[in-house]
């Protein structure tokens, strides 16, 4: 894949988190580097430490730390430097992170490459961490960090601490970096009405790492320590997440509530520090939701429930469009000019211009999309309302799946159509010798797998909702009738639709590849031409019959 499509997020912390001008100084150091946008900058007092966030493609991450690096060179003086956070150097910590069509190994890359030209250009020691380090005994930050910057005058003239970049000598002003490849990491403080000591003593019993060997801590991929934050007033049980899959923040929250209770001290809230994906925030809410059994569905409500309940916005306000980063990166993409962002009378023009694109599988999508919204609609003005107070349970069974269909069908507007445009760009592809008219053969086919993919997912996605169709039937407002009917005729049309669509493009797998020389070529396409009709037809099939039943029960009821 081109580097340019590969999003990798760094996140260097540097050790400065109170001169105004030097943390602006590094920002625009940063920012200026085409190709990278800054998207978070988190600086704090009691820490004397700033976190600046900012994504790019890869050589842009890595200019862009370099450029960070230059400017802190000769505005940060370590032999100054007091804070209650850990730190080795004036450029602590260089993580790179894979955000988007890039893997760990490419993080990898780009972090012993970064290490190697800060090292020559400004002649300073570098150790590498995480991912990045091959020597297990140096992959966790904290053994290279142990005993801070004021004990590295000593501790870099030992051959086991040698730096794997740059000069083998204690650098005054610097101290030195440390640069790695990561997962997305999670910086996590839960605020503490007691003193520091009991914030430290709560973080030692929680972290991974415990006390010592013979004593470790409960929650698994955690670090942590206790500080006091004396611009609010409490103390922080301050936490590293370095795998939300493992240790979410839900998870880290209960247990220190749980840990402070056994204290008799109070919690008063948490904050994420920087950026935070939306993925944690969703199983937060999830778990909360369960837990609590709440009928939530709408993604911002998810997140205003996890920000209330873990008390986010009890230090800073947390603006999920400002910290979350899939909300920052949609936002500074700007002008969105997907099928699902058109206006409807956009959308209506282009489907009725003079081109195949958008067209019948659009409107296959569309009118699909239009079933699963009315269906939710009429379980919805039925759910909440006294008069059906007695089938709130249920209701909420039957509205989860179709309101969530309804969200992955909306998507396939845009997929279904990209995938079509994708096949009749490559039947355009020029063939003027064997090699380029085998390989646009090999091209067709892929593009028109996908397309009937897309189609037959269509299918099975309408299919799943008969089962909670047929429930809502006798149940739904009845003042939501002819909505509910028509709701279910959209879907059946749009499984017929993409059935059609499926008999008619997969005709062409056959010709795709009727002029290869192998009778295996040929054979394998005209199975999986009879497998994408069979399966199609069979979700027809069962729409048909599904229907019926459905607009029997109904058509039927009268109160």
């Amino acid at each position: 894949m081109n580097d340019l499509h590969k999003v990798i997020e760094c996140v260097p912390n540097f050790s400065e988190g109170q001169r105004k001008e030097v943390i602006d100084t590094i920002a625009h150091a940063i920012a200026g580097v085409e190709g990278v946008a800054l998207l978070d900058i988190d600086p704090g007092l009691s820490t004397n430490r700033t976190i600046y966030t900012f994504v790019g493609h890869p050589q842009a991450v890595i200019e862009a730390a370099l450029a960070g690096a230059r400017a802190a060179y000769n505005l940060i003086d370590m032999t100054r430097h007091t804070g209650e956070h850990p730190r080795i150097g004036a450029m602590d910590v260089v993580p790179f992170v894979p955000v988007q069509n890039a893997t760990m190994a490419d993080c990898i890359e780009i972090a012993r490459e970064f290490a190697d030209r800060l090292a020559i250009e400004l002649n300073v020691p570098v150790y590498l961490y995480g991912e990045a380090q091959e020597r297990e005994y140096r992959q966790d930050l904290s053994q290279i960090r142990e005993g801070e910057y004021e004990a590295l005058y000593s501790k870099i003239r030992k051959q086991e601490w040698k730096p794997d970049f740059g000069p083998t000598e204690f650098i005054p002003s610097w101290g030195a970096t440390c640069v790695g490849a990561r997962k997305f990491l999670i910086a996590y403080n839960i605020n503490l009405l007691g003193t520091k000591e009991q914030a430290h003593r709560i973080a030692l019993n929680v972290r991974e790492q415990g006390r010592s060997k013979d004593e470790p801590g409960k929650l698994k991929c955690v670090r942590g320590l206790g500080w006091w934050l004396e611009e609010s007033n409490l103390a922080q049980i301050s936490l590293n997440l370095t795998d939300f899959e493992i240790t979410n923040i839900h998870i880290a929250y209960n247990q220190c509530v749980t840990e402070a209770e056994s204290l008799n001290i109070g919690i008063c809230g948490s904050q994420i520090v920087g950026l935070i994906p939306l993925k944690p925030v969703l199983m937060a809410a999830e778990y909360l939701i369960q837990k609590e059994n709440l009928f939530i569905l709408d993604e911002d409500q998810k997140i205003r429930l996890v920000i209330q309940r873990l008390g986010l916005n009890s230090i800073t306000p947390f603006i999920p469009k400002e910290r979350i980063i899939e909300y920052i990166i949609r936002e500074r993409e700007g002008h969105d000019d997907s099928i699902n962002s058109m206006e409807i009378k956009d959308l209506i023009k282009h489907i009725s211009a003079r081109s195949l694109v958008p067209g019948g599988s659009c409107v296959t999508s569309l009118v699909a999309t239009l079933g699963t919204a009315l269906s939710s609609m009429c379980a919805l003005l039925t759910y909440g309302m006294k008069k059906w107070e007695s089938l709130e349970q249920e209701m909420r069974i039957i509205i989860a799946p179709i309101h969530g269909t309804t969200k992955k069908l909306m998507n396939t507007l845009d997929t279904d159509t990209e995938t079509l445009n994708a096949f009749l760009t490559v039947q355009k592809m020029t063939e003027t010798n064997e090699e380029e008219k085998r390989f646009k053969q090999i091209t067709e086919h892929r593009c028109l797998q996908r397309y009937l993919d897309v189609s037959l997912d269509i299918m099975r996605q309408i299919n799943d909702l008969w089962e909670p169709l047929q429930r809502l039937a006798p149940l739904f407002n009845i003042n939501t009738k002819a909505d509910f009917l028509i709701g279910v005729k959209c879907l059946e049309t749009a499984v017929y639709g993409a059935c059609k669509r499926i008999e008619i493009f997969s005709s062409s797998l056959i010709d795709i590849t009727e002029n290869n020389t192998t009778d295996d070529t040929d054979s394998q396409s005209k199975i999986s031409q009879k497998t994408y009709q069979e399966q199609a037809h069979t979700y027809l099939q069962t729409a048909q019959k599904s229907v019926s039943t459905i607009l029997s029960i109904a058509e039927s009821r009268k109160e």
